[in-house]
């Protein structure tokens, strides 16, 4: 027999090889995220040692996972939100001055062309026995204190019964939705309903996630809030129940102390904080 005298490929020649691949690539930037997304998949199975029954277990994972994606409904997002990823794409994208408001997960459940409507109406179109009305007003302020005229508030929360609009075909469509815009004085006041916890949506690779791992699907009570105002960095957030359960486990690690507000009465006050735009 002649013996072979070539080396046999090692994992690190080999992700060399796909690397090297990718260096010719057009766009600098998407080369940048292709490259270093590879790295971090060949370490990881390297890490774990993964295995082909393994291997095949996650690509069904997200076969089904794109499945599951509608109109009404982002299996991605939910994925992204349980492992903690939209939370931190939110601290990375939304580095603010000390001062202004905390920004958190955009979630699943947003949807494009709520109604416009005029400071202190109300977004309960369908009203429900366990409703508890409950009045959020404030002003949206820059950091400097001064009031924030044509700042927009879109807003948006599960009916009492726990489940969006989008989720609920007994609802009318846009219930417990609108959009607010401030006046000289930055105030708004929305009347809506208190936020209950509400389960995310456990029948797919998301919820599979969760409790083969040991975690509940449910978020604390909240209303959502994107604030946003010209020459203004706009803000992702919520505002969560202090009473509420699950405040200390929320299955997308979206509470933050600054963002949680007494909601026992029948109004909350809460003032956003926005930060300024540099003009550099």
């Amino acid at each position: 027999m002649t013996e072979n005298s070539s080396e046999a490929m090692t994992p690190e020649a080999h992700l060399a090889e796909v690397l090297a691949a990718y260096d010719n690539s057009p766009n600098p930037r998407l080369a940048e995220i292709t490259k270093a997304l590879i790295r971090h998949l060949h370490e990881f199975v390297a890490e774990v040692g993964l295995t082909r029954e393994e291997w095949f277990a996650g690509i069904e994972v997200l076969t089904r996972t794109g499945q599951m994606c509608d109109d009404q409904r982002q299996e991605f997002i939910l994925l992204s939100d349980t492992i903690g990823v939209s939370m931190l794409v939110e601290m990375i994208n939304h580095v603010a001055a000390e001062g202004s408001t905390e920004p958190t997960v955009f979630g699943p459940f947003h949807v494009e062309g709520a109604p416009h409507r005029v400071i202190g109406e109300s977004i309960i179109t369908d009203s429900m026995d366990d409703d508890r009305e409950v009045t959020f007003a404030g002003r949206v302020l820059g950091l400097d204190s001064n009031p924030i005229e044509g700042a927009t508030l879109d807003v948006w929360e599960t009916a009492s019964n726990g489940f969006y609009d989008v989720q609920d075909g007994s609802q009318t469509p846009m219930n417990m939705r609108g959009i607010f815009t401030t006046g000289s004085d930055g105030a708004y006041e929305i009347k809506g309903i208190r936020p209950v916890p509400y389960q995310i949506p456990g029948d797919g690779p998301a919820g599979d996630l969760l409790f083969e791992n040991g975690r509940h699907n449910w978020r604390p009570g909240h209303m959502h809030f994107v604030v946003a105002a010209a020459d203004h960095k706009t803000v992702i957030t919520h505002l969560f129940d202090a009473a509420s359960d699950y405040l200390d486990s929320d299955a997308v690690f979206g509470v933050r102390d600054s963002l949680v507000v007494d909601m026992s009465g029948d109004r909350c006050d809460y003032d956003f904080v926005l930060e300024a735009v540099s003009a550099n």
